[in-house]
C-alpha cells in the first residue's frame, strides 16, 4: 500500500468544541479523519470547557452583529437534531432567557432593547421579546418574584451542558472511528500526514494566523440548591452585564467579565467578588451557595469579531475567531467547515476562480476568506 493510501482524507488539528465536532461530522460522512488535541479527552484546556453554553441568539444581539444572530439562531434549530445523534445524553433546554435590571440601573434597559432591535433580524424579534411587568417576572421565574419591577422574557433562546457536550462528541468520535490524538501538540512545520489539513486549534493557531488574539473570561460554577431558577438570568449593569445559566442538579454558571488579554492566570479577586456579588443582588440565596470552581480562559478573537474559514490555497483549511459565540453558532460554523473541506478533497474548490465561486454561493458568503499569503506564494 502506497503512502497516500494510508493517509487520512483529513487532520483536523485542535480538539475542542468545533474541532470535535467538525471530525465527528466528517467521520460520520464516511472519511477517514485522524484528529490531534494538546489536552485530554475532556476538554479541560479548551476555551469550550469554561462556558456557560447558552444559545442566545436575541440577547447576544445587543452587541453582536447581524451575521452572529443569523448564525445562531440557526444553530439553535440545529442543535437538538446534532444532539439527537450523539451517542450520550446532554442537557438541552430551550426555555428562553429572562433579562432583568435594578432599579438604580433603569437607563440600561432601553439601550439594551435599541441594540437588539438593532443588530437581530425582524422575524426573530417579533414575538421573541416580550415585556414583563414585575407579577409577570415573578411569574414566568418565581424565584424573582417581588425582586424586579420590569423585565423582558426572550422565549425562544435556550442552553445547554458544555461539558456534556465536549464528553459525547469525544464518545461519538470514538464511535465512528476516528483516530484520536490526545494529548498531542502539533508542530507547524511538521503537520500530521493528511488529504485535507483542518486546524480548529483557537488561540493554539496563532503562530498560523497572527492577528488572532485572546479575550479573557472568568466563570464561577456554584452549587445552590433551593433556588431553583428555570432558565437564564441576565442581569443589566453599566459595568459587569452578568449571566446566571442554570444547568442540573442545582448547579449555577456565573460569568460577566471580559478583560482584553491572553493572561491564562486564575480568577482575580476583583472578578469573584463582582461576580458573586451579582449573582447575589439577583437572589440571596446565592449567599449560601457552595463555591465549586472559578475558572478563566481566553476566547480566541479575530479583529472584526467574526469567526472565519481561512483557506490557504492548497491543502489547509483553518476555522477560528468564534470568540464569545462558540456554543451558540458552533453547529452552522463546522457544517460549512465540512462542506468545504469535502470540496478540497474531491477537487471542487482547487484554485482561486473555484474559490470565489464557492464562497459566492455559500449559504454564509461572509465566513470564507482566502489567505492570499499562501495562495500567492
Amino acid at each position: 500500500m502506497n503512502a497516500r493510501a494510508q493517509q487520512p482524507d483529513f487532520a483536523v488539528i485542535g480538539g475542542g468544541l468545533c474541532g470535535r465536532l467538525v471530525a465527528w461530522r466528517l467521520a460520520g460522512a464516511g472519511h477517514r479523519v485522524a484528529l490531534y488535541e494538546r489536552g485530554d479527552a475532556a476538554g479541560t484546556r479548551a476555551a469550550a470547557w469554561v462556558a456557560a453554553a447558552m444559545l442566545a441568539p436575541l440577547a447576544e444581539a445587543a452587541s453582536a452583529e447581524l451575521l452572529i444572530t443569523r448564525l445562531g439562531e440557526a444553530s439553535l434549530a440545529a442543535w437538538p437534531r446534532l444532539l439527537a445523534e450523539l451517542p450520550e445524553p446532554v442537557f438541552f433546554q430551550r426555555n428562553g432567557t429572562l433579562v432583568v435590571w435594578h432599579h438604580s440601573d433603569r437607563n440600561e434597559a432601553p439601550l439594551f432593547e435599541r441594540r437588539v432591535r438593532a443588530n437581530a433580524p425582524a422575524e426573530l424579534v417579533d414575538g421573541g421579546f416580550v415585556k414583563l411587568s414585575g407579577a409577570q417576572v415573578g411569574e414566568a421565574e418565581p424565584a424573582l418574584a417581588g425582586r424586579f419591577t420590569q423585565g423582558w422574557l426572550l422565549p425562544h433562546e435556550g442552553q445547554l451542558d458544555n461539558r456534556q457536550v465536549l464528553t459525547a462528541l469525544a464518545a461519538g468520535l470514538a464511535e465512528r472511528g476516528v483516530e484520536t490524538h490526545w494529548n498531542t501538540s502539533v508542530d507547524d512545520h511538521a503537520l500530521p500526514a493528511a488529504r485535507v489539513t483542518i486546524d480548529c486549534r483557537g488561540l493554539g493557531a496563532k503562530p498560523a494566523w497572527p492577528t488572532l488574539r485572546g479575550i479573557r473570561g472568568e466563570v464561577a460554577r456554584v452549587h445552590a440548591p433551593g433556588i431553583a431558577l428555570t432558565r437564564p438570568v441576565r442581569l443589566l449593569h453599566p459595568r459587569y452585564p452578568l449571566y446566571i445559566a442554570p444547568k442540573e442538579n442545582d448547579l449555577y454558571v456565573i460569568g460577566a467579565t471580559e478583560i482584553e488579554g491572553e493572561d491564562m492566570s486564575p480568577v482575580t479577586v476583583r472578578s469573584a467578588l463582582e461576580l458573586l456579588s451579582a449573582a447575589f443582588s439577583v437572589h440571596p440565596g446565592f449567599g449560601e451557595a457552595r463555591i465549586l470552581e472559578l475558572n478563566s480562559q481566553c476566547r480566541p478573537t479575530l479583529p472584526d469579531h467574526r469567526p472565519a474559514l481561512l483557506w490557504d490555497g492548497a491543502h489547509t483549511l483553518r476555522v477560528n475567531g468564534l470568540y464569545r459565540h462558540g456554543y451558540m453558532i458552533v453547529p452552522e460554523v463546522a457544517e460549512e467547515a465540512v462542506r468545504f473541506a469535502g470540496a478540497l478533497l474531491d477537487g471542487r474548490v482547487a484554485d482561486t476562480d473555484a474559490f470565489e465561486d464557492w464562497r459566492r454561493d455559500a449559504r454564509w458568503t461572509g465566513l470564507f476568506h482566502l489567505d492570499t499569503r499562501q495562495a500567492l506564494a
